[in-house]
C-alpha cells in the first residue's frame, strides 16, 4: 500500500507522458495533412511539366480522389485519437480486463488462469475496435471509393467479409498469444529471448502459409494461364536466377479496381502474385459488353461481387508487366526483402530486451489503472504500445526514407534490364488507374511516402521518350 502510494506520482507522470506525446503526433499528423490538402485545393491546372503524362480530366479526378480521402481521413483520425484518449482517462483497459475476468468465470475459469482472462481480452478488445471501426471503413468503401469508381462490392459482400477477418484474426492470434505469455512466464531471466525465437518463428510460418492458405479464404487464386505473358515472365525469372515455381492471377476485381503485385515465398519456393486489374488483357473491368467469366467459388460471393465494365482501357500491357516485375524482382535481387527482415527481426529483439526491463515497474501498470495486478498481456499492450511510442515513431519515419531508397534502387534495376521505357509508361498508367495526384507537399511527402512521388521516380529513370 505504502509502494502504492509513493508511485502513484511517477505513475502520473507516465500517464500524461503518454497523452500528451499521443495528442503531439495526431496535432504533426494533422498539420502535414492540412499541408498537403492545401495543395490539392490550390493545384487545380495540369502543372506544365505533367502535360505530357497526365490529361486535365484524370488530373481533376485525382485531385478530388484525394481531396476527399484527405478529408475522411481528418474527421476519422480526430474520432480514433479522442476515442483512445477516453479509453485511458475513463479507465477503459482495466474495465475491460475485469469484464474479461467476468466472461471467463462463467466458463468456470478463475482468476488464477491469467492467460484465459488474457485471451477473453483479447477478443473482447478486438471485437471493440471491429465495431467501432467498422462504420468508417463502410463510408470509406460505399461512399468515397464508390463515388469514384472503385469500389466493386455489394454491402452484404462486405459485412460477410468483416466477419470472416475477425473469425480468422483469432484463430491466429488467440493460440499465439496463448503461447507467447506461456513462455514469458516460464521463461525465467532470459525469456525475451525464447520470446523472440517465437514471434520470429511464428512471422515466418506465417508469411509462408499466407498466400497459400489464409489469402484464398477472402480471394480467388488462379495459375496465370500459359501464354506468351507467362512464357515472358519464367525467362525473365530465370535470367537473374529468381527460383520461380507458380505464377498466380488474383481476383482483385471483385473488391476493388486498384492494382498490385506481389511475390513471397522462401529459399527455393518463390510464387508471383498479379492483380487481375493490373493485366491489360485480363481484368474484367475491360470488358465492356461482354459476357463476365463465371465465378466459381461459390454462388453467394459472385452475387455479391458487382464486377462493372468501363469504357476505357485499365492496367498493363504485357511488356510494362514486365517492367514491373523487373522491379519487384530488382527488390530480391537487391537484397531488399532479406534486409527488411532483418530490420524487423532486429527491432523484435531490441523491443523484447527493453520489456525484459520494464515488466517489473508497478508505477507503468499504476498510471494505467493496475492497482492490485500486474498481468502479462496488460504489460506487452502498455509498454509496445505506449511507451515505445516515441521510438515507433522515429523506427516508422527512417523505415519510410530506407523504402524511398529501395523503390529507387529497384526501378533502376528494371532500368538495368532495358525496361526504362516500359517502366516509364506502366507508373504513369498505374498513377491514372488508382487516381495518384502527382503533386506533394515536400514534408507530407518525406513523413508519409514509402514510394517516391510519380515525379521523381520518372526522373530518375531518364526522359525516356514514349511511343
Amino acid at each position: 500500500m505504502i509502494q502504492t502510494i509513493l508511485d502513484q506520482p511517477v505513475a502520473n507522470q507516465i500517464f500524461y507522458a503518454v497523452l500528451g506525446f499521443s495528442w503531439t503526433v495526431y496535432l504533426w499528423e494533422a498539420y502535414l495533412s492540412y499541408r498537403q490538402r492545401r495543395i490539392y485545393r490550390s493545384t487545380t491546372q495540369v502543372p506544365q511539366e505533367l502535360g505530357k503524362i497526365m490529361d486535365t480530366e484524370t488530373f481533376e479526378k485525382s485531385r478530388r480522389y484525394q481531396l476527399d480521402k484527405s478529408n475522411f481521413s481528418f474527421w476519422s483520425g480526430l474520432y480514433s485519437e479522442t476515442e483512445g484518449t477516453l479509453i485511458l482517462v475513463l479507465g477503459g483497459i482495466p474495465f475491460l480486463w475485469s469484464l474479461a475476468g467476468t466472461v471467463s468465470g462463467r466458463f468456470g475459469f478463475g482468476p488464477e488462469y491469467e492467460i484465459t482472462q488474457s485471451l477473453s481480452f483479447l477478443t473482447l478488445a478486438t471485437l471493440f475496435s471491429a465495431v467501432t471501426g467498422l462504420p468508417w471503413s463502410i463510408y470509406s468503401t460505399f461512399v468515397i471509393e464508390e463515388k469514384h469508381g472503385f469500389n466493386q462490392q455489394t454491402l452484404g459482400f462486405f459485412l460477410k467479409d468483416a466477419v470472416k477477418k475477425f473469425a480468422v484474426t483469432q484463430c491466429i492470434l488467440l493460440p499465439v498469444t496463448s503461447l507467447l505469455l506461456y513462455i514469458i512466464k516460464i521463461g525465467g531471466d532470459y525469456f525475451f529471448i525464447y520470446a523472440w525465437l517465437f514471434t520470429l518463428c511464428v512471422s515466418l510460418v506465417l508469411v509462408t502459409i499466407y498466400a497459400d492458405y489464409i489469402a484464398p479464404l477472402f480471394d480467388k487464386f488462379t495459375p496465370l494461364p500459359e501464354g506468351e505473358l507467362k512464357t515472358d515472365i519464367e525467362t525473365m525469372a530465370k535470367s537473374i536466377s529468381f527460383p520461380l515455381t507458380k505464377v498466380y492471377v488474383v481476383e482483385g476485381s471483385k473488391r476493388s479496381s486498384h492494382s498490385n503485385a506481389y511475390f513471397y515465398g522462401f529459399f527455393k519456393n518463390k510464387r508471383i502474385v498479379l492483380f487481375d486489374t493490373l493485366l491489360e488483357d485480363y481484368s474484367p473491368l475491360n470488358k465492356t459488353g461482354e459476357e463476365q467469366p463465371e465465378n466459381t467459388e461459390s454462388d453467394d460471393t459472385s452475387s455479391e461481387s458487382k464486377v462493372k465494365p468501363k469504357n476505357k482501357k485499365q492496367g498493363c500491357n504485357n511488356p510494362e508487366i514486365l517492367a514491373v516485375l523487373g522491379h519487384e524482382l530488382g527488390h530480391w535481387k537487391l537484397g531488399h526483402t532479406v534486409k527488411n527482415i532483418v530490420i524487423s527481426q532486429m527491432n523484435s529483439f531490441l523491443c523484447f530486451f527493453l520489456f525484459a526491463v520494464l515488466i517489473g515497474r508497478r508505477e507503468l501498470f499504476l498510471a494505467f489503472g493496475f492497482h492490485d495486478s500486474q498481468p502479462t498481456l496488460i504489460g506487452l499492450m502498455i509498454i509496445f504500445q505506449f511507451i515505445f511510442s516515441p521510438y515507433n515513431e522515429l523506427l516508422s519515419f527512417c523505415l519510410t526514407v530506407l523504402s524511398r531508397r529501395f523503390e529507387f534502387q529497384a526501378d533502376a534495376f528494371a532500368l538495368a534490364m532495358g525496361k526504362a521505357s516500359q517502366l516509364y509508361s506502366a507508373l504513369i498508367k498505374l498513377n491514372k488507374d488508382n487516381l495518384g495526384f502527382p503533386v506533394a507537399d515536400w514534408l507530407f511527402s518525406m513523413w508519409h511516402y514509402s514510394h517516391p512521388p510519380l515525379l521523381e521516380r520518372l526522373r530518375a529513370l531518364g526522359n525516356v521518350k514514349q511511343d
